[in-house]
């Protein structure tokens, strides 16, 4: 289960530093993890994947706009 989390981990920041795997992963999620693993899983196992993904990019989001926040709210502005 660690290595699927590190894969995660690592495809997550590969998609978050470059703008073209970003712009595919959006359009066909499937083909670009299996093309980052260079692994060519069935798709019920790679959307477990993309699903994990996801899901971690969308945490990443949360605490950056949750800082922001506090931030904003510690010099008065929301």
């Amino acid at each position: 289960m660690d290595i699927i989390k590190e894969k995660i981990n690592e495809i997550v920041e590969k998609i978050k530093n470059d703008k073209d795997i970003a712009a595919k992963f959006q359009k066909d999620p499937i083909t670009t993890v299996e093309g980052l693993i260079g692994i060519d899983l069935p798709n019920d196992q790679i959307e477990k994947i993309v699903e994990g993904i996801k899901a971690k990019i969308a945490l990443d989001k949360i605490d950056v706009d949750k800082v922001a926040d506090v931030l904003g709210g510690l010099f008065g502005k929301k």
